[in-house]
């Protein structure tokens, strides 16, 4: 199982620091959520306050995952062929390496214990985590079916 690795702050209060968002614009994402639901980078996003970037090196910091841009990234069909579709879309993550044991993903919620304690259920492995944005895991995903 991998620890949560949680710092002591906030995202909200990591983007305020880093001059992403400002104060103002982090109140008004605390009451959308308290109306809305969901979570705190979504709404940032979703906004126009932050780009998913921001978001992906802030929760990085945050919970000492590193970040991993997908973009030029190639994942093997081999590797790709540990995890099925579903379980990625469902996640929104995807397996990108593998050495002896432990499998490596990417991530867009680090925080989302379930799909590593289903990952490890189902692949027998140690699941090593990289943060990574929602787009650039979506198109990773389309990506690996588009090659199959």
């Amino acid at each position: 199982m991998v620890p949560k690795k949680k710092m002591e702050k906030t995202l909200g209060q990591i983007l305020v620091e880093r001059g992403v968002i400002s104060n103002s614009q982090l109140q008004k994402v605390i009451a959308r959520q308290r109306q809305q639901g969901g979570l705190i980078g979504e709404i940032i996003v979703d906004l126009g306050f932050a780009t998913e970037e921001d978001i992906a090196h802030c929760l990085s910091l945050q919970f000492g995952y590193p970040y991993l841009p997908l973009e030029n990234y190639e994942v093997s069909q081999e590797i790709a062929a540990l995890v099925s579709k579903k379980v990625c879309s469902h996640y929104c993550l995807i397996p990108i390496d593998k050495v002896e044991n432990s499998l490596t993903v990417a991530m867009a919620n680090p925080l989302n214990i379930q799909a590593i304690e289903d990952l490890e259920d189902s692949t027998g492995c140690d699941i090593q985590i990289f943060v990574s944005t929602l787009s650039d895991i979506r198109a990773a995903i389309k990506k690996i079916s588009n090659d199959v």
